[in-house]
């Protein structure tokens, strides 16, 4: 497994967003994996409106950071592959929210 991706920490929430997550593509996939015990890869693809070559990329940046669970199977003949998001991966999905949530929050003392 590779290391972990670059968090950086501080009293800013937007420099504790997880850079890994927070490219669109990778957000989408993460948010629709935090939502279902496991999907296959066709569903991704059409949810996300990726290519396959452009999914399956981003799930390789997921799997090494450990996030993304990758499952091949077989149902009859035909391969299917099964994602669904590890414990680290919903850890750093929530903590990502957690830190976006921040980031959006409008605070009444800095309304103008």
């Amino acid at each position: 497994m590779s290391p972990r991706p670059e968090v950086t920490g501080g009293e800013n929430p937007l420099t504790g967003l997880d850079r890994l997550i927070h490219e669109p593509a990778r957000m989408l996939i993460m948010a629709l994996l935090a939502v279902v015990e496991s999907a296959d890869f066709l569903f991704l693809q059409r949810q996300t409106g990726l290519t396959a070559g452009n999914l399956s990329s981003h799930l390789t940046r997921l799997e090494e950071a450990g996030y993304v669970r990758v499952a091949k199977q077989f149902v009859g003949k035909k391969p299917n592959t099964l994602l669904s998001l590890t414990r680290a991966g919903h850890r750093a999905f929530d903590r990502y929210r957690e830190n976006l949530t921040q980031v959006l929050e409008v605070h009444p003392d800095e309304q103008g």
